[in-house]
Order: structure tokens, then sequence, then C-alpha cells
């Protein structure tokens, strides 16, 4: 049966959910991993090095992000219409994109890397090795970036087990060589960079495979589809305002790093703890999120407004229940997880005082989280970018008005109100959603 005509029950949003979240539980791993492997070297520079090369990657790397959000959203809707030729289409066109900025990347490397060093400086020697480990690690941007796209087209399909099996890959193939190339054979920093070089490559060519069944027909290769000029602008337009709203909220969460650097080291390194847990609920959520996005996607896709609303409510179930389940943790077990990420005790009492902050997080992030995949698998994204517009003028207002009375209790204000207003102004902007539905013009 197709996926899109499925029944749309609770099983059929875990099992979307389920894989992803286990996915998502490989990521932190394979950080600690890098990070433990150089550690046996018994230096600090190249800890240090690792550390930072990773983040100035990751950072960049993220800017294309917007290629799985789209490529989910677009394919989804295809499904939904069984408009089999143009999700050939769709998953050459995200592969091209993918190999197109990742040589991009390769190309300006000097500039990545002089600018990463700009916005991150460090110790000459940790800036050398971190140079190092760039300049082998860039060589594998075109297949990382291409996985976004093949990472996307899956979720669309449901195909979120396939998900799983594709990380799962990656990640363990990246532990495997980090201990062989670093421990075994010495290469060092250079070691950590080439494991994690052979294993993006490697994981694109697992995605192509997992794919297969998309190449077997012509559709794949019909150029004047994939190039046609009218798909390629509403792809374009939908990853741009993706991308637009991907950087404020990336600027609400770096901003709320460097202000919460003003009151000092121990309040920094509290908030970088709690910080965590965030991260916690973001790998949560995700699950849900990317239900929503493929349910919602091929509910669109065959212009049903009541599929569309039915979709969401099962999704959210999941994710309002989940986030309830996470805030009540943090509350119970918040005190011991910082304990055992911090051993300073001045960073745990700070810590401690700032927590039933984090424990709203959940509360707050669960409407503008699922309403995200929901507006992702609707290609809403011009509404998308606009709220996010108005949650961060909200933010900005609310630093300046709280941080003065408050210090950064009045930052952590500031910053669930900005949960807030995002969720309440997609919320807004659903009935639009609906009616746009209804009308196919989405």
């Amino acid at each position: 049966m197709d996926e899109a005509a499925k029944p749309l029950t609770h099983a059929r949003v875990l099992k979307i959910a389920i894989p992803i979240m286990l996915a998502n539980v490989t990521v932190p791993i394979l950080g600690a991993v890098d990070t433990g492997v150089v550690g046996q070297l018994g230096q600090a520079a190249p800890i240090g090095a690792v550390g930072v090369g990773a983040v100035i990657l990751s950072a960049v790397y993220w800017i294309f992000g917007f290629l799985r959000m789209g490529t989910t959203g677009l394919t989804a809707q295809a499904v939904g219409q069984g408009n089999r030729p143009e999700v050939a289409a769709l998953l050459t066109r995200a592969i091209a994109i993918g190999l197109a900025g990742g040589l991009a990347l390769i190309l300006c490397q000097s500039l990545v890397i002089r600018g990463g060093f700009a916005v991150a400086p460090a110790s000459a020697e940790v800036e050398a090795l971190a140079a190092t480990y760039m300049r082998i690690r860039v060589w594998s941007a075109p297949a990382a970036i291409a996985i976004y796209g093949i990472t996307g087209w899956l979720i669309a399909q449901e195909r979120t087990r396939a998900v799983l099996g594709l990380q799962l890959w990656m990640n363990g193939l990246n532990v495997v060589l980090d201990l062989w190339f670093v421990l075994g054979l010495g290469w060092g920093v250079g070691g950590v960079a080439t494991a994690t070089f052979i294993a993006e490559w490697s994981g694109l060519a697992l995605g192509l495979w997992l794919c297969r069944a998309a190449f077997r027909v012509p559709d794949w290769c019909d150029w004047a589809r994939v190039f046609d000029s009218v798909k390629l602008k509403r792809m374009a337009v939908v990853n741009t305002d993706i991308l637009i709203r991907s950087l404020l909220l990336q600027t609400i969460l770096v901003s709320f790093l460097l202000l919460g650097a003003r009151f000092g080291d121990v309040t920094l390194a509290a908030n970088q703890v709690l910080l965590q847990f965030m991260n916690i609920t973001s790998y949560a959520m995700d699950g849900f999120a990317f239900a929503a996005e493929a349910l919602v996607g091929h509910a669109v896709g065959r212009r049903s407004a009541q599929l569309v609303r039915r979709s969401s409510i099962m999704a959210a179930f999941w994710g309002v229940g989940t986030a309830v389940l996470m805030a009540a943790g943090f509350v119970v077990l918040g005190p011991a997880i910082i304990d055992t990420m911090t051993t300073a005790a001045p960073v745990r009492a700070a810590a401690r005082d700032y927590l039933p902050w984090m424990a709203a997080v959940p509360l707050l992030g669960v409407l503008p989280f699922m309403l995200d995949g929901i507006f992702i698998g609707a290609t809403r994204s011009a509404d998308m970018r606009n709220m996010m517009a108005v949650s961060a003028a909200i933010y900005a207002l609310a630093v300046v008005l709280l941080i003065g009375p408050l210090g950064n209790h009045g930052l952590w204000l500031a910053l669930l109100i900005s949960f807030a207003a995002r969720g309440l102004t997609l919320a807004l902007r659903y009935p639009a959603l609906e009616r746009a539905v209804v009308a196919g013009a989405t």
C-alpha cells in the first residue's frame, strides 16, 4: 500500500518518530568518542583542535540544514499526490544541491578556516592542528550535505528506519576508524578527520543504495523535469525561507550564550550545562516533528484539510506527552544530571538555581517544535520565516527589558518568551494553512 494512503494511527506516528529519536542518540556518542580518543594522546592541544575544527565545520554544514527540511516537505507532498516522477526528480535535485554546496566549501576552504578562527580564535598550536583536521574533513563536505537531502527524502516516505540504519552505519564506522587510526596507527588529529571523511562518503554510498528503487525508473534522470525552472524556483524559495528562519533561531541561541557571559564564568558555565538539557529536548522532539512533516505533507498532497488537522493532532499528542515527561524528569533528575556533568561546586549551585527555567523549556518549546514540523510538511516556509522574525524581535525586546532588573534569570525568561512567541504566532497562522490546502495553494 502507498504510504500516504495507509490508515493514520498512533502506531504509524510512533513508527516514524522512534527511529529518529534513536538515531539522534548516536550524535552525542560520536562527539564523546572523538574527544575521548584524542584525549588518550595525553595533550590538551589535540582535544581543543578537534573541538574547534568540528564546531566550525558543523556550523558551516548547519547552514545547509534547509536542504533536509525543504526536501521533506516537497517530497511528502509529491508522495501524497501520487506523483512518483516528481518524487524521483526531487531526490536528484536534493543530491545535486548537496554535491554543489559541498564542492563550493572545498573551493572556499581557506576562507572557511580563516573565518572560523576569526570568530573562535585559539592558540597557534590548536589552530594549526584544527586547520589540519578541517583540510582533511572538508573533502567529504559534498557527501555530508547530500546526505541531508537523502535523509529528508527518506523521512518524507516514512522510511525512518532507513535513516536510523544510515546514522548507525556512519557513526559506528566513524568510531571504529577513530580507534584504529588514532590509537592503532598513531595518526592523531588527522586520524579523527580521516575517519569522518571515510564515514561520510560511505554514508553517501549507503544512502544511494537505500534510495535504489528511485534509480530503477528513468524519472530520476529526466533532466527536463529535474531542472524544470518552476520546480527549481519553488525549491529555492522554500529553502531560502527556511535558511533565514534557521539563521534567526541560531542568532537567538548564540546571543543567549554570549549575553550569559556578561554575568561571569560561573553563570556562563551553568548556562552551558543547562543547554545540554535543551539538546536532549530537541533530540526527543525531533521524532514527532519529523512525523508531522511527513504526515502533513502527505495530507497536503492529497488536498485534505481534515487529514492535515488529524495528522497534526496525532503527532502533537505524542510530542506534548513527551514534553511533560521530560519537564518532570528535569525537575526530579536535574540536580543529579548537573552533578554528573560538572564537579565545580559554584557551577552546580548556579545551574540548580536556573534549573526551573530549563524545566519549563519542553513545555513552552513543544508548540513551536510541532508547528515547525507541520509548517515544513505544508511547505509554508514564508510563515515560518516571518513568525521567526517576529519572535526574534520580541526576544530582543524582552532581553532589553528583563536583563537589567533580573540578570541571568531575565535572560532565561527572555528565551522562554521567544519560544512562546514563536509557538503562538505560528498557531495564529495555522487556519490560513488549512485554507490554503483546501484551495490547493500550498
